[in-house]
């Protein structure tokens, strides 16, 4: 509790900082490493050891039930009418003193007896893991890598093998303890520095955060980090396992639908000879195999109960071995044969792809196109985007900065058809109809997925930030207006925001739709001419402040989405009568997400991107930088992407013309 105080009293005093910094997969975090050059084998080596801090990491607050409450009836008002929110009111108030104080007094108590973990740690493992769609659109995301600034480095040969040696040397770096730990800096110029590194070395771990936090330095939970390699999630019927194999020493290629394996960690357990690396990567590349007639990789964008039974189908018929090197591969390194067309192809391609090429179970795949184009998808059970997020940063810095292989390197005088494994399958008639219909299953799926991208070339977080407010906060103000533009409504938003400073945090939800940004958008949409410019500015600094506010209170897990979910999770576990809070239609619909929206900002990612986590609903991912705001927006045929976007095009040009003392343009 001590600890949860005073990150509580810091983040008052840097409200402004935590509002606007601590955004979702904790982007853009400030650090400088000191890098080792005795030893290709390490990114760097750490004066800190990577797990220093994770003991006295604080713990996840439960939030007052008071709070909560009053937190949920907040973002439902602007989705419900008078009659609408009394029900939901009165429904809230029941619960808050009846059934729900008691699920609170339970789950508090609950949470005081497992003090190693955090109270949303296990039932949010179980909503992803006993989730029974496919996780292909359903729940894996994609971030693409900005090219290699050396244009000739692009090279797809080239690039593997060197995000593949960086990829190692990340692994070899975290499991040495010398990857520096993640920390959140308010002011680099003192916790950023070796003199203070020295120093809390030496502090017990027991004791470590508190040291970091005299600083203002926030140590974030690094415990998701050992799933991202050797892992996979494996189908099974009702709920699927989490698979790690930490002994395992080879990679995993899948190019045209075939499967090849090869070690890249030695018997001594170090990274083998780039060189080796690159010439088995080219023989791989250079195999004129025809693409299987029936792609074993389609069965894992199945549904997860008919690939449970479709897997268990395969071990039965003699694929154990084969199925055993697929799930404890260090990772899933995909070489695809086509370039890339442009953003909303490469956006499709690293989403989705044709549904052959993917190991989609895997906890990431390294996607490298004909042109080099790289990007990293991921299965979202095993953890979040700040865990990958590093991994994605740490893998470009090393790659392009200090490179295994050049351009005119030539592939070492290797044998890479004794080291080079094809796996084979056998293949029965109930598996050749599944794959079959898998791959039919993925098609139809994917033919209704739009994806559609801009950018705003007017201004972006500077200029924001000299109107004193938060680009966030702008940006998802400029959503409300355009859907409200394009559909006369205001409706279920989600914006996820990382917990990652407490122990075994996971995220928390800003509700960007508020009373706030609903009075706005009226005003922009419907009367834009009854306001005066200084009146519409300070609805729109309202919104700001108002939005930083959730934003702080969502980092600290004060949010309300989590600590709802926790109770009714301990509610179903104990076999009690679901509440009727829990069966209101209200309840449903704000958790009917039609706008689902996640930002990141990171100089090694040029986008990234998700499927609507509804048929009706969009899937936005965006970046607010210096100068531009872009988007990058999914949908289904139930709505329109392209259109929406252009809404957000003339609500971002609307905003900025009232900031800059102008009139709202008409269309």
């Amino acid at each position: 509790m001590a600890a949860q105080a005073v990150l509580a009293s810091s983040f008052s005093r840097f409200r402004g900082a935590s509002a606007s910094q601590f955004q979702p997969v904790s982007a853009g975090l400030r650090r400088s490493y000191s890098q080792d050059g005795s030893t290709s084998q390490f990114l760097h080596r750490s004066l800190v050891p990577t797990m220093h801090y994770q003991k006295s990491l604080p713990r996840l607050p439960v939030p007052k039930l008071e709070d909560t409450i009053r937190r949920y009836l907040n973002a439902q008002k602007p989705l419900l009418n008078d009659d609408q929110f009394r029900k939901t009111e009165q429904l809230a108030v029941n619960f808050r003193n009846g059934i729900g104080r008691e699920l609170h007094e339970q789950l508090v108590a609950q949470d005081k007896r497992n003090k190693h973990t955090s109270y949303i740690s296990g039932p949010w493992f179980d909503m992803y893991l006993k989730a029974r769609e496919s996780v292909v659109l359903n729940s894996n995301p994609f971030m693409a890598f900005s090219p290699d600034p050396k244009a000739e480095y692009n090279d797809q040969l080239t690039r593997a093998t060197n995000m593949t040696v960086s990829a190692l040397r990340f692994l070899k770096t975290l499991r040495a303890g010398f990857l520096e730990p993640e920390v959140f800096h308010l002011n680099p110029s003192r916790s950023d520095t070796q003199a203070f590194k020295r120093f809390i070395r030496f502090v017990p771990s027991s004791l470590s955060w508190f040291g970091a936090y005299m600083v203002n330095a926030y140590p974030l939970d690094m415990s998701q980090y050992f799933r991202l390699f050797n892992s996979t999630r494996l189908p099974k019927h009702n709920r699927d396992e989490l698979f790690t194999d930490e002994k395992a020493r080879h990679l995993l290629v899948l190019r045209n639908g075939n499967f090849y394996i090869f070690d890249v960690i030695d018997r001594e357990g170090n990274v083998m000879k780039p060189l080796e690396i690159q010439a088995h990567l080219k023989y791989i590349l250079s195999d004129n195999s025809a693409a299987p007639a029936f792609p074993l990789a389609s069965l894992t964008t199945e549904s997860r109960d008919s690939w449970a039974s479709l897997r268990q189908e395969l071990l039965d018929n003699g694929n154990e071995e084969a199925l055993r090197k697929v799930d404890s591969a260090i990772f899933c390194l995909c070489l695809d044969d086509s370039p890339v067309r442009d953003l909303i192809h490469l956006s499709h391609t690293m989403l989705h792809g044709d549904g052959t090429n993917r190991w989609y179970d895997k906890s990431f795949n390294l996607i490298l196109t004909k042109d080099g184009t790289a990007a990293i998808h991921f299965e979202h059970s095993w953890g979040d985007g700040v865990a990958m997020l590093r991994f994605q940063n740490e893998v470009f810095k090393d790659s392009t900065q200090s490179p295994a292989v050049t351009p005119l390197s030539q592939p070492a005088a290797v044998d890479s058809s004794l080291a080079v494994q094809k796996l084979a399958f056998k293949l029965n008639d109930t598996l050749k109809e599944g794959i079959v219909k898998a791959k039919q299953n993925f098609d139809d799926a994917v033919k209704k997925l739009t994806v559609e991208i801009f950018e705003f070339n007017r201004g972006g977080k500077e200029f924001l930030k000299k109107q004193n407010l938060s680009p966030d906060a702008v940006a998802q103000l400029a959503f409300q207006i355009a859907f409200l533009h394009q559909y006369g409504q205001t409706v279920a938003t989600y914006e996820s925001c990382s917990t990652a400073a407490f122990k075994h945090g996971r995220t928390e939800t800003i509700r960007p739709a508020s009373a706030y940004t609903k009075s706005c958008s009226e005003a922009f949409v419907r009367e834009p001419h009854k306001y005066s410019t200084a009146e519409m500015q300070q609805m729109i600094a309202e919104c700001s402040k108002y939005h930083s506010q959730l934003t702080k209170e969502a980092a600290m897990g004060q949010g309300f989405d989590r600590h709802l979910f926790g109770l009714k999770y301990l509610g179903e576990s104990t076999g009690i009568p679901l509440p009727d809070f829990y069966q209101d239609q209200a309840y449903a619909q704000i958790n009917h997400i039609i706008l689902s929206t996640s930002t990141l900002s990171s100089p090694a990612v040029t986008m990234g991107g998700f499927a609507p986590v509804v048929p009706d609903g969009f899937g936005i991912g965006y970046r607010v930088l210096d100068n531009f705001i872009g988007c990058i927006v999914s949908s289904y045929t139930a709505r329109n992407a392209h259109e929406f976007l252009q809404c957000v095009h003339k609500s971002l040009d609307d905003i900025f013309n009232i900031l800059e003392g102008k009139h709202i343009s008409k269309g």
